[in-house]
């Protein structure tokens, strides 16, 4: 079988499909492995390390001429859709919350499509969870970037001169990208508090020395983790909450995201003027709408003295590393679907399958699409 690997056709994206390493395991379990030239040059894999690995190299998008399977990070172009064969294996983050036409191309093509990003929340989906891999340095990511933009240190700092005192960051969002965020910024020698809407994060919270906020409203945990919308009351008393609290922090990292709606406001225009001048605030839910109304994608907006930082794709910007966890989530879920043989044998009832597959025979077939 033949497994292909284009290049990232989006602006920006820095991350490759494939490492040099999965490329190894593909080439053991006995595929022809073909990535396009420069797939890797983002994460600073070349492409002779991809062939010293076993793959060849092809020019253009005839990468993925009668490919059976195709990896990608993000949605392929119009131009890898139209040179792939009907029937197809395409496993990538498809967005599929995202522009609808553009999952209805993917459909036409007649290809069998994957959206990575509804991955079921089950223990044996856990090492194909690209959401969780890529959050996780999103959150790190978060913080390191909020320390370089904020004009003071982070920990306190005892001197002859006098005491500097540490920073104070809250974490709103206590998901993957949010727990990352709060051990970050505590090794930085922060003061760190976190708030979720979700009750059964305080313990992890808590876990990792951050102080818990959180008001008294309905748990909105969802039965597979995730978080819900609050009622218009609930929502109110969370706002009044963070809003006293925010006054006093330096920084503060907003990471939540509401699958197939907008991000929720949670920092106000009011709020972020209540902030000290030469405060911060990273919006990790701009490419949603973002969890504050002034940001804006990939720029830093200062507004009354307080930064707010919008930068798309953060786990992109640590590509050296978000491509090789990338590459094994996708690894271990192409391995669902080979059979002994060593060829496509596509369990149609495995809840993986299920959870995952937008696209199939040219129509979108995901329960959410109808």
């Amino acid at each position: 079988m033949k497994l292909a690997v284009p290049a990232e056709s989006i602006p920006g994206e820095s991350r490759a499909a494939v490492s040099a390493e999965a490329v190894k395991a593909y080439v053991k379990k006995g595929f022809a492995v073909a990535v396009q030239a420069g797939a890797g040059a983002g994460a600073n894999i070349s492409d002779a390390q991809y062939q010293e690995a076993g793959a060849s190299i092809a020019k253009g998008v005839d990468v993925v001429k009668n490919a059976d399977v195709v990896l990608s990070v993000r949605r392929p172009s119009d131009a890898v859709l139209k040179a792939m064969k009907k029937g197809a294996v395409l496993a990538a983050g498809l967005e599929p919350y995202g522009e609808r036409k553009g999952l209805e191309a993917i459909a036409k093509s007649g290809v069998t499509a994957f959206a990575m990003e509804l991955m079921p929340r089950i223990s044996r989906a856990q090492s194909m969870d690209i959401l969780s891999s890529q959050a996780n340095l999103a959150g790190y990511k978060a913080v390191i970037d909020a320390a370089a933009y904020f004009g003071r240190a982070m920990p306190m700092m005892m001197t002859a001169a006098g005491t500097v005192p540490a920073a104070k960051v809250f974490i709103m969002g206590v998901g993957v990208a949010g727990l990352q965020a709060i051990a970050t910024a505590r090794r930085l020698g922060a003061i760190v508090s976190a708030t979720d809407v979700r009750k059964a994060t305080e313990e992890q919270v808590k876990s990792l020395g951050a102080k818990f906020v959180f008001a008294d409203v309905a748990d909105a945990a969802t039965s597979g983790g995730y978080a819900k919308e609050l009622s218009a009351e609930d929502k109110a008393k969370q706002a009044n909450l963070v809003a006293d609290h925010v006054k006093t922090q330096d920084i503060v990292i907003t990471t939540a995201l509401i699958p197939g709606r907008p991000a929720p406001v949670l920092i106000t225009k009011e709020m972020v003027e209540s902030m000290k001048p030469g405060s911060v605030i990273v919006d990790l839910a701009v490419e949603r709408g973002g969890n504050c109304p002034l940001s804006k994608p990939d720029q830093i907006v200062v507004h009354k003295g307080v930064s707010i930082i919008g930068t798309l794709n953060l786990a992109g910007k640590l590509a050296g590393n978000a491509t090789p966890l990338f590459a094994k989530n996708l690894a271990n879920f192409v391995d669902t679907m080979i059979g002994k043989d060593g060829k496509l044998a596509i369990n149609f009832d495995d809840d993986l399958i299920k959870g995952t597959m937008i696209a199939k025979d040219g129509v979108l077939v995901h329960p959410m699409f109808k």
